[in-house]
């Protein structure tokens, strides 16, 4: 097993006379620093017995979103679309009393 890529350290030491567009670069840098606590790294999650899979995700798409928005031919702006998948989350958690009573919420994980 090889050491893991690291794809920020990659982006920075791009040779310059490599680089077409220094902006895109810079924008790819960008995300990758803010999504750093968000990308998993799969090696360590194989090597804990974790899944790499985002199946778990994708179902959580269709029942919070593609379900109500795509099949009934709806359009949706992104605030609407944000809103309505964030009511229907509180709805299948649970959560709904305690977020319209308190504005708080559980945080369970479920295995």
């Amino acid at each position: 097993m090889g050491l893991p890529v690291k794809p920020l350290s990659i982006a920075r030491n791009i040779d310059p006379k490599n680089i077409k567009n220094q902006e895109a670069i810079d924008k790819l840098i960008n995300y990758l620093e803010r999504s750093k606590p968000y990308i998993p790294c799969y090696e360590a999650r194989k090597q804990l017995g974790l899944r790499n899979s985002s199946n778990v995700g994708e179902k959580a798409n269709d029942l919070l979103v593609a379900d109500r928005q795509k099949k009934n031919g709806m359009s949706w702006s992104e605030l609407g679309s944000v809103a309505l998948a964030s009511l229907t989350a509180l709805v299948k958690n649970g959560e709904y009393k305690n977020w319209f009573g308190t504005k708080t919420i559980q945080f369970k994980l479920v295995y």
